[in-house]
This record gives C-alpha cells, structure tokens and sequence, in this order.
C-alpha cells in the first residue's frame, strides 16, 4: 500500500524559553528525524520565544504534531495540513484556556463550515446576534483573536524545514 503523502507548517506562536528544547524534541518523536528551530523572541508575549516550521509526511502527522505539542498547556501554536489524496487539508490550533481548535481548510487556507453545521445552527440559534455568535464559534474566533497577536510578530521570519522518515 503506497503512503499518502503531505505537507504543513507548524507555527510556535509562543513558547517560554525553558520549553524550547522540549518542542523541539516533541517535533523530533512525531517526524522521526533531528529537529533544529530557529527561535526568536515574542514581543507579543514577554519573555517568549516563536519558530515555525514546515514539515512533509504522511496524511495525519499534523494532529500527531498537535498531540506532541499540547502537553504544555502554555504554548501558542496552529498546525496546517495540506490537503492530500482521500484527505481535506485542516488547520489545529491551541491557545491556553481554550485548547484546540480544528476545522477543515480548502486548498486556498479558507477554513470550512459544513452544511450540516449550518443547518444546525440555523435551526438552534434564536436571534440573528446567537447566529453570528455561532458562525463566530465555528470559525474559531476566539483562538483568532488570541493569536493575531502573535501571528503579526512572526512576518519575515525565516522557513526551516521538517521531513518525516517514512
């Protein structure tokens, strides 16, 4: 049986320094092969530090990725997955208090609403403020919100690379 392959990119968007070693050993066990970030200071959150990083392997590594890093409740971080054969591309992200949110992502990053959540919502939500409200919930905006942020601090950062052994 051929392995499906993709790709993604983890997003550390904060990290107290004393866990950087630890996220990238985390990274290490998932991919299977040595892990190196470059770090650089979070002026979004004091005393934190961020890295990103891209990463191929087979279908499913970046919830595998998402379990690794979840384990310090006080990361911020987001992990896409690119759509692959029989697979929707996702985007996983965490924030303190909230946990993680995972929702489907097309090919162009727009995240998706199925159907049925619509409907869902259309039928429970009892005024138009509860249906923004609830559209705002499947969207994840409140894990938004909490990373913009952070997301902004990390314009120009330099990519690195992950490869998984397979």
């Amino acid at each position: 049986m051929q392995r499906r392959s993709t790709q993604g990119v983890v997003f550390v968007h904060a990290c107290p320094k004393a866990l950087c070693q630890h996220v990238e050993w985390s990274l290490e066990r998932v991919i299977g092969a040595p892990v190196s970030l470059t770090w650089a200071e979070q002026p979004a959150t004091h005393g934190s530090f961020r890295a990103e990083v891209s990463w191929t392997g087979s279908a499913g590594t970046g919830s595998k990725l998402v379990a690794a890093l979840k384990q310090w409740p006080m990361l911020r971080f987001e992990v896409t997955e690119e759509p692959s054969q029989g697979s929707d591309g996702e985007r996983m992200s965490y924030v303190p208090g909230h946990g993680v949110f995972r929702t489907p992502m097309s090919a162009n990053g727009d995240l998706m609403i199925t159907e049925q959540q619509l409907r869902h919502l259309a039928a429970t939500a009892t005024s138009v403020e509860a249906f923004r409200h609830g559209v705002d919930d499947l969207l994840g905006a409140a894990w938004d919100d909490d990373l913009e942020a952070h997301r902004h601090a990390g314009d120009g950062a330099p990519p690195t690379w992950l490869h998984q052994v397979v």
